[in-house]
This record gives C-alpha cells, sequence and structure tokens, in this order.
C-alpha cells in the first residue's frame, strides 16, 4: 500500500459544481482503479522523456509529436493509424481512458481533444495530472506495461464541432464572435513569440487575433493544488470577466493548440459552453499567413 504525503487538500470533485463532473477523475479514484482491466492509463506530456523516468504503474504513453500527427502533413492521423495505435495501447470498446500529464494537464487535454474528433467517449482526465500524484507522495515506476491487443473500433475523424481552421477563425473576428486567445499577457501583447521561460521563436509577428479576449490558460487552475478551479470561480473568469456565455459559439487558440485545449476543455465539461472549437493551428499558423491581420495593444 502506497502512504500519501499530506498535501493541500481539494473538494471533491462532485462538490464543485461542475457541468460534468463526470470527466473528472481524482487520484485517489486512479489509485483505487490502477488493477481494472477495463480502465487504460495513459501519460501524455509535453516533455517526451518524462515517462521513462517514472509513471503511475500500469500508463502507457502517448506522444503527441509522433503517434497523434501525421508526419508529413500538418494535421492528425486517419482513422485506421488512429485505430492501430489505440489498439497496441490496450484499448477496447468498452475501456475507459483516463489521461494525466505534466503541465497541469496540458497535454492530457490535447489528447483527449484529439480522441474526441473521432468521436471516443469513454474519456476522462485526472484532475491535478503528474504533480497532483507525485505532490501526493504516490508511486512511479519506470517498467513499461505489459498490454494485451485491444478491438476499439473508431469512426471517421469529424473536425467540424470542436476543431476550427484559419478561414473559419477569420470568418468569426470578421463577425465579432468571441474568440479567447488563451497565451501569456506577453504573447497576447506581441511582446514575445513564444511563452515565457521558452526560446522565443514559432512565428515571424507578434500580438493577436483581432477581437480576441487575453484569458491565460492557467487561470483554470489553482497553483497550489493543480487541480481545476471550482465552478465559481470559472464562471468568474470566464463569463463575468470576459462576458462569455454558454450558447455563443466559441473559439480558443494558443501557439499550438495544446493550452487552448485545455481551455476548450474547461468551457465545454466544467462550464458546460455548447460549441467551443480549438483553433490548433494557433499562433504559430496566424503569425506566420501572408495578408493575416494581426492587432496589438
Amino acid at each position: 500500500m502506497v502512504r500519501t504525503k499530506r498535501v493541500a487538500s481539494v473538494t471533491p470533485i462532485e462538490e464543485r459544481g461542475y457541468v460534468h463532473p463526470e470527466v473528472l477523475v481524482s487520484t485517489q479514484w486512479v489509485a483505487d482503479h490502477l488493477d481494472d482491466p477495463k480502465v487504460r492509463l495513459l501519460e501524455s506530456n509535453e516533455d517526451l522523456l518524462l515517462y521513462d523516468t517514472g509513471h503511475i504503474p500500469g500508463a502507457v504513453k502517448i506522444d503527441w509529436v509522433g503517434e497523434l500527427n501525421d508526419p508529413l502533413i500538418r494535421d492528425y492521423i486517419e482513422r485506421d493509424q488512429f485505430r492501430r495505435l489505440l489498439r497496441a495501447k490496450g484499448i477496447s470498446n468498452e475501456t475507459t481512458t483516463v489521461f494525466y500529464g505534466d503541465k497541469s494537464n496540458w497535454w492530457a487535454t490535447y489528447a483527449f481533444w484529439v480522441f474526441r474528433l473521432f468521436g471516443l467517449e469513454r474519456l476522462k482526465v485526472m484532475d491535478g495530472g503528474r504533480a497532483r500524484w507525485a505532490r501526493e507522495g504516490r508511486e512511479f515506476v519506470t517498467a513499461d506495461p505489459a498490454v494485451a491487443e485491444g478491438n476499439i473500433m473508431v469512426g471517421e475523424r469529424d473536425d467540424t464541432a470542436i476543431r476550427a481552421f484559419q478561414d473559419e477563425v477569420d470568418a468569426h473576428a470578421e463577425a465579432g464572435r468571441p474568440l479567447v486567445d488563451v497565451r501569456s499577457p506577453e504573447e497576447y501583447r506581441g511582446e514575445r513569440l513564444h511563452m515565457p521561460d521558452y526560446p522565443n521563436e514559432g512565428a515571424l509577428r507578434g500580438g493577436h487575433i483581432p477581437g480576441a479576449s487575453s484569458i491565460p490558460w492557467a487561470r483554470a487552475v489553482t497553483p497550489v493544488t493543480e487541480t481545476f478551479r471550482p465552478v465559481n470561480e470559472l464562471r468568474m473568469i470566464y463569463q463575468e470577466e470576459n462576458g462569455l456565455e454558454p450558447e455563443q459559439d466559441v473559439i480558443a487558440y494558443c501557439r499550438i493548440g495544446e493550452r487552448s485545449s485545455h481551455t476548450w476543455f474547461v468551457l465545454t465539461y466544467l462550464l458546460g459552453f455548447r460549441k467551443v472549437r480549438n483553433y490548433d493551428g494557433s499562433w504559430t499558423e496566424w503569425g506566420n499567413s501572408v495578408r493575416a491581420r494581426v492587432e496589438k495593444p
């Protein structure tokens, strides 16, 4: 039995007021299901080497660069490739897939979003990610788990409902519909072309898409616990401070789509917004595009 450390306590997920609390699970829920054959843990990190230094027992790595993205075109893999990938990860039709990772679950929600493009529904995110698991002193292992081939069936990828492309974003901005720039304030103001503490690269121009509101992704997370804020705090940030409403058509973007998938997850599942799309081309596309309109404060 693993003895956990004393860390800052969190309000139980079911008491935080989320519209869809069922998409989140706690670290304790994961610990209780480590031997459940119908649960598959997937670790998705920005740091692709982090999994090998230690991961939750039974967890399988999902590589957002080498596995989810097509190697030749700037797009995601197609259905047959995706089905083979998931079966190799031990995922079957009855499997509940639980994502977690570093950076307060940036890439966990990104992988979740890609899985939703293919219509998968038995998906959850471990609240608090790797950092919460580590802070509680729970077990990490380095051995890769033995995984039996899964039998999941996958439909065609559907980009219409939760993904936005550049021409759609341009029309959205022209119409004055809500755009959420989830990058750092420095990126939004055009002072940086990348996140603080990272090399300043990735686009030719700085600034933001005209009309976009600056709501940095990290505001949705409580820093001391690494967990998602309760619904009353999220409503204060997104609705009261920035005027977003659940019935609106909202597009979120960042630099390459990972931070904006985090905000997409918050708006869609925790606040219950009905139509939120992630512009995964984000600033690396917009900031490099000829004649794309850019705004600075």
